[in-house]
């Protein structure tokens, strides 16, 4: 246990120190962040003092009281950070591929699977629901990127249904905060050993892709470049 303790105490400092980063962040851009927080937890400490007083036992509910006060403040600014974190990466490139890497276990997340020239591009989640397709850019360029990718979804695992979502405020997009949570909500329609198996059709595609042979030097003249990675059907 000796060997233990030094360890924890490091640790300590480093999740005091996160969490102070954190409320810095978070009052940027909420500015009443510490008076919401006050509020809420000498509310919650004074009701169930004031309870205590009224059944006669003061000490008890006053000490359950104050835990739940500390328990309402974490739960509150932990919303609150979470809301400021978005507003700050809203509309920032690449803010749909950092919500799709924490979208918990069981997604495998691929992130700009296709993009243009403008930077608009095309994230990529497998999981129960099938695929996911995640566009962030402007909505009339990154039809046609989605589009394409669908089709080759489509080709490649048939059998998988295939979503396609565009992150943004407009009508029709889905707002950044709550891409998480659509995409949760999505009916979980394969299992567990299917979702493996798309997976590595995917990414045998990605294999094939990357070690094709590609000629050094200058392209020759009226060379074209092969299209979806294997032979042309016949």
């Amino acid at each position: 246990m000796a060997r233990k303790e030094p360890a924890a105490d490091a640790a300590n400092p480093g999740r005091l120190k996160q969490i102070a980063l954190t409320y810095k962040m978070t009052r940027k851009a909420d500015k009443k962040i510490g008076l919401v927080l006050a509020a809420v937890g000498i509310v919650t400490f004074g009701v169930f003092l004031a309870i205590g007083f009224l059944i006669g036992h003061p000490i008890y509910l006053g000490i359950l009281g104050l835990l739940l006060a500390f328990l309402a403040s974490a739960i509150v600014f932990g919303r609150r950070a979470e809301r400021a974190a978005f507003g700050q990466m809203e509309g920032q490139p690449g803010a749909a591929a950092a919500v799709l890497d924490n979208i918990g276990r069981g997604w495998t997340t691929t992130p700009a699977v296709a993009m243009n020239r403008n930077q608009d591009v095309v994230h990529r989640a497998v999981g129960k629901a099938g695929i996911v397709l995640v566009a962030e850019g402007n909505p009339n360029r990154v039809k046609s990127l989605l589009a394409a990718e669908k089709k080759k979804m489509n080709r490649i695992v048939a059998d998988v249904p295939v979503h396609d979502l565009v992150v943004g405020t407009g009508e029709g997009q889905v707002e950044l905060k709550k891409l998480r949570t659509t995409m949760l909500k999505l009916p979980r329609v394969l299992t567990g050993p299917q979702v493996t198996a798309t997976n590595d059709r995917l990414r045998a595609l990605g294999d094939l892709m990357s070690n094709m042979p590609l000629p050094k030097g200058p392209m020759p003249k009226g060379m074209r470049m092969p299209r979806g990675g294997g032979p042309k059907a016949r």
